[in-house]
C-alpha cells in the first residue's frame, strides 16, 4: 500500500514552501524594532534642530559624480518638504546642444537639511540615469503600395530617456538595533559623525518598465520627466531592495532584462494585500499545471484505445499548443505563461503518437515504425469524428484564411514569421474552440463521458479560473487573454454533459474498463 501519492507528496511541498515564504517575507517586512529604553544599542535617526526642514533638489548633469552643485539649476526642487505628502510634478528636460545621440543624462536627487551645504555631511544624494540604449523594434506593413514601408525589420540599439522617476523617503525614521541591523539596507544609510543617520532616500527602480523609455528623436531639443515623492516603509524599502538584488542576481545569471520585465510589471503600483494574492495565485497555477499534467500522462500512458475519443481534437490540440508556444515566444510573455505552454507542446506531441498507437522498432541499426490498427469501436468513434469535423471545415479555413489576408495588408508585423504565426495563433484564439465541438458531439451520440480524463480536466478547470485573475496581472498578448476567458465556456460545456450522462457501469471509463465486466470476473 502507498503511503505517499505523487499528488500529495507535491502538495506538501507547495505547502511547506508557501509557509517559508510567507515567514521570509514577514521578517522582511517587520525587522525588529530598538526599544526607546536602550539607546546604547540603538540606531537612531538624525534630528534636526528645532525649526529646521529638509529641502529636496533634482539636478541634471552629464556626468555621474556631482561637482559644482552650486552652479547647477535644479529642474525641480521642494522647500521645507513634508515627508508624509505626495508630490507629483511633470519637468522638461534640456538635451545638450550637440546633435550626436550619444550623451547619457544622470539625474542626481539632493535631499539635504535647510541652511547647510548641499554636498555637505547632513545631505543624502541618490543618483538616477535618465537615459539609456535600448533596442527600438520596428514594424511595418508586410505588403504595402506606400512609400513609408522599412526596408528591414532589424531591431537597432538607439537612445532613450526614461520618462518617469519616482522618489521615496523612509517615513516614519526607524529606530535599528545596532546587533542586528539588516544589512540589505546598508548601501541606503549615510550615517553623521555622531553615531545617528540621515533620513533614507530611495529611488525606486523596480517600477521602471521598458514602456517607461521613449525614444529620443534627432529633432528633440528636451524631453520631459514625471516626478512623483512619496513615503515608504522600512519594510518596503527592504522587500524592493531585496527583488532589485534577486533581478540583479538573475540578469548576472543569463536573464535579458525582457525576461525581468514581467517580475518588475507585477510590483507596479501594487499594495502588499494584492502582492501576496499574486504569489498565492502563481504558486496554486505552478501546483495545478504540474498535477494536470501528471494526471494527463497517467491517462494516456494506460489507455490503449481510442474509443470515444476524437483523435482530430487530439491532433488539433497538438498543432494549436505548438502554435501558442511560438507566438508567446514572439511577443515575449512571461515566463510563468510560456513554460507550461512549452511543456504542454511536448506532452501534446507524446499524445498524438499514442491516439496513432505509434511503436517503434529496432533492428540491429535500423529503427521501424509500426502504427497499430483500429478496433471496430474505434472506428465508430472516428465515424462520428470525421462527420463533425467536416462540417466545422466549411466555416473554419475559410474565415483563418480571411483575417490572415485581412492581416498581411492592414496590420504592421516585425517579419513574414510573425505575420504567420499571428495569423494562425489569431485563427486558434478566435476559432479554435470549434476543434472542441467533435469531442462534444462524439459525447452526445454515445451518451457518455465516462471515456473522458476527468482528473486531468479538473486541475485544468482550476487553471482556467486562476488564468481569469491571470489575464489582468501578468502581461500577455490580448488575443491570449480573451482565450482564458473562452476556456471556461468550454469547461461548462464539459460539465453539463457530465450531468446530462450519468455514470453507467455497463460502458468503458477512460481505460477501456467496464466495472461490470470487473464485477463478473471477482464473482
Amino acid at each position: 500500500m502507498k503511503l505517499f501519492s505523487v499528488t500529495t507528496l507535491v502538495s506538501v511541498i507547495v505547502a511547506a514552501y508557501i509557509c517559508h515564504t510567507v515567514y521570509i517575507i514577514y521578517g522582511i517586512w517587520n525587522p525588529p524594532s530598538c526599544p526607546s529604553a536602550g539607546k546604547a544599542q540603538c540606531f537612531l535617526p538624525y534630528k534636526p534642530p528645532t525649526g529646521t526642514s529638509w529641502n529636496l533638489n533634482v539636478y541634471c548633469t552629464k556626468k555621474k559624480k556631482l561637482d559644482s552643485i552650486s552652479t547647477l539649476k535644479p529642474i525641480w526642487s521642494v522647500k521645507d518638504i513634508d515627508f508624509q505628502k505626495q508630490y507629483d510634478e511633470t519637468v522638461e528636460v534640456e538635451l545638450p546642444k550637440t546633435k550626436k545621440l550619444s550623451t547619457n543624462l544622470y539625474i542626481h536627487v539632493v535631499l539635504h537639511e535647510q541652511g547647510r551645504l548641499q554636498s555637505g555631511d547632513y545631505s543624502n544624494t541618490k543618483l538616477f540615469q535618465l537615459t539609456k540604449y535600448s533596442k527600438a523594434v520596428k514594424f511595418f506593413k508586410l505588403v504595402s503600395d506606400g512609400n513609408d514601408t522599412e526596408s528591414s525589420p532589424k531591431s537597432e540599439m538607439v537612445l532613450h530617456w526614461r520618462s518617469k522617476m519616482n522618489v521615496n523617503v523612509v517615513h516614519p525614521p526607524f529606530r535599528f538595533i545596532k546587533n542586528d541591523f539588516p544589512m540589505d539596507i546598508a548601501m541606503h544609510i549615510k550615517q553623521t559623525k555622531y553615531g545617528s543617520y540621515l533620513p533614507i532616500l530611495f529611488i525606486d527602480e523596480l517600477s521602471l518598465l521598458k514602456s517607461d523609455l521613449k525614444e529620443i528623436k534627432s529633432d528633440m531639443t528636451n524631453v520631459s520627466l514625471d516626478i512623483s515623492y512619496s513615503a515608504i516603509s522600512i519594510g518596503k524599502l527592504r522587500l524592493w531592495t531585496t527583488l532589485l538584488n534577486s533581478l540583479t542576481a538573475m540578469q548576472d545569471l543569463g536573464f535579458t532584462e525582457e525576461d525581468t520585465e514581467e517580475v518588475r510589471g507585477i510590483f507596479t503600483d501594487t499594495n502588499i494585500y494584492f502582492l501576496a494574492a499574486t504569489f498565492f495565485v502563481s504558486t496554486f497555477h505552478i501546483l495545478f499545471d504540474f498535477l494536470a499534467f501528471k494526471h494527463d500522462i497517467d491517462f494516456w500512458r494506460k489507455r490503449d484505445s481510442m474509443t470515444g475519443l476524437s483523435f482530430n481534437t487530439v491532433v488539433y490540440r497538438c498543432v494549436s499548443t505548438i502554435i501558442i508556444f511560438l507566438y508567446l515566444m514572439n511577443e515575449k510573455t512571461s515566463y510563468l505563461v510560456l513554460i507550461p505552454a512549452g511543456i504542454g507542446s511536448v506532452i501534446e506531441l507524446w499524445k498524438v503518437t499514442r491516439a496513432l498507437k505509434i511503436k517503434v522498432t529496432r533492428n540491429g541499426w535500423r529503427f521501424q515504425i509500426h502504427v497499430g490498427d483500429h478496433s471496430r469501436d474505434e472506428q465508430t468513434t472516428e465515424n462520428y469524428d470525421h462527420q463533425a469535423i467536416q462540417y466545422l471545415s466549411y466555416v473554419l479555413y475559410p474565415l483563418v484564411a480571411l483575417g490572415a489576408i485581412y492581416s498581411l495588408f492592414y496590420v504592421p508585423h516585425k517579419s513574414w514569421y510573425s505575420w504567420l504565426i499571428n495569423s494562425l495563433a489569431n485563427g486558434v484564439y478566435a476559432f479554435g474552440f470549434l476543434f472542441m465541438l467533435p469531442q462534444l458531439f462524439i459525447n452526445y451520440k454515445m451518451k457518455s463521458v465516462a471515456h473522458l480524463p476527468w482528473k486531468a480536466f479538473t486541475y485544468k478547470a482550476f487553471n482556467t479560473f486562476i488564468d481569469d485573475v491571470f489575464a489582468f496581472i501578468i502581461k500577455m498578448p490580448t488575443s491570449h487573454r480573451i482565450a482564458c476567458f473562452r476556456d471556461d465556456i468550454v469547461f461548462f460545456c464539459y460539465l453539463y454533459q457530465r450531468w446530462l450522462y450519468p455514470v453507467d457501469k455497463s460502458r468503458v471509463n477512460e481505460f477501456g474498463i467496464s466495472y461490470e465486466d470487473e464485477d463478473k470476473k471477482k464473482k
